[in-house]
């Protein structure tokens, strides 16, 4: 015990004491990690196959669209703004050479979700791929939020992801077909996170949902599977969570992989999972986070930012102890 406390004692000091022992983070850079941006899957992958995509429009989900639509997929991308809806799909159709649809949608409506849905079995047909990204978040005290605050995050994301699940669902139990369901959550759905509380629960519970909805629904031919990314920079997210730009470091400063996360790779490890590649991949969460979360949660992991003449002074210091 007295060991440990010597330690905790020491390291706190070296890392905590004075700005001037700190290691520079530059010891850890992503260049061992570099990003991987071309698509993964071989070409016609998803041919013949049907993509639908909430929040489809900007961000991670026009990238996922891109990936399914360079591989084949016929995709239905839906939100609430049309027009940004529109400009994206023809501006991944012209890229890739296929078919990518537009509708409006505004997932927390029940009754306009039915609506899309009932279009979209009647016009193109029953997807193969549902992937709920469709989200919305806000950095604020949880002592600020408003009932109103709290319901607008979780109509979007939990409210959202169900009334589209569940729709599509039983339409495609109707038909007998099955479908690969993917939802995208976050890192903090698992740990709970202060000041994005709405978010945090909402996304916890579309987590529960799709574990849930693995075990019931497999022998419909449905699986579910989820993506929980850690910080990527898109511009949507960022624009709303770190408007100043001032986080962006600090968030770098905590992921061991040295860099934050890029669309392409989120889009690649999406559609891997969407893919028959993964057909035996059902009930799974995936952490995507540049190992974010176990440097988080790690007693001790601060210690990496110890230099190697510290660790020569505690090891002296601790050598001193034995037998004491």
């Amino acid at each position: 015990h007295n060991l440990l406390g010597l330690i905790f004692i020491l390291t706190h000091f070296f890392t905590y004491g004075t700005k001037i022992l700190y290691q520079s983070t530059e010891a850890f850079p992503s260049k061992s990690f570099p990003p991987f941006q071309k698509v993964m899957l071989p070409p016609n992958t998803f041919q013949g196959k049907l993509a639908f995509i909430t929040g489809g429009g900007t961000g991670i989900g026009k990238r996922m669209t891109t990936h399914l639509s360079s591989l084949g997929a016929q995709c239905v991308i839906a939100s609430r703004n049309i027009d940004i809806l529109k400009a994206t799909a023809e501006e991944i159709s012209s890229q890739t050479g296929n078919k990518v649809h537009a509708i409006q949608c505004d997932v927390r409506d029940p009754n306009m979700v039915q609506n899309t849905v009932s279009e979209l079995i009647k016009v193109i047909g029953h997807p193969d791929i549902v992937i709920n990204n469709a989200a919305g978040n806000f950095i604020s005290p949880s002592e600020r939020l408003s009932p109103n605050a709290w319901k607008t995050i979780t109509d979007i994301v939990l409210n959202g992801t169900a009334f589209v699940t569940l729709e599509i669902g039983k339409q495609l139990i109707k038909a007998q077909k099955g479908a690969a369901f993917l939802a995208i959550t976050t890192i903090y759905a698992e740990t709970g996170s202060g000041f994005v509380v709405p978010s945090a629960s909402a996304k916890a519970g579309v987590e529960a949902m799709s574990k849930s909805l693995a075990a019931e629904w497999s022998k419909y031919g449905m699986r579910f599977n989820v993506i929980q990314p850690g910080p990527i920079k898109t511009k949507g997210a960022f624009s709303r969570l770190d408007p100043t730009g001032a986080f962006e470091k600090e968030m770098i400063d905590r992921i061991p992989c040295g860099r934050l996360g890029t669309v392409e790779e989120l889009a690649n490890l999406a559609t891997f999972l969407c893919s028959d590649y993964a057909s035996w991949i059902n009930g799974a969460t995936i952490r995507f986070d540049g190992g974010e979360q176990v440097l988080l949660s790690g007693e001790f992991n601060h210690l990496r930012k110890v230099t190697k003449e510290q660790w020569d002074t505690i090891e002296g210091l601790i050598r001193k102890t034995k037998g004491s």
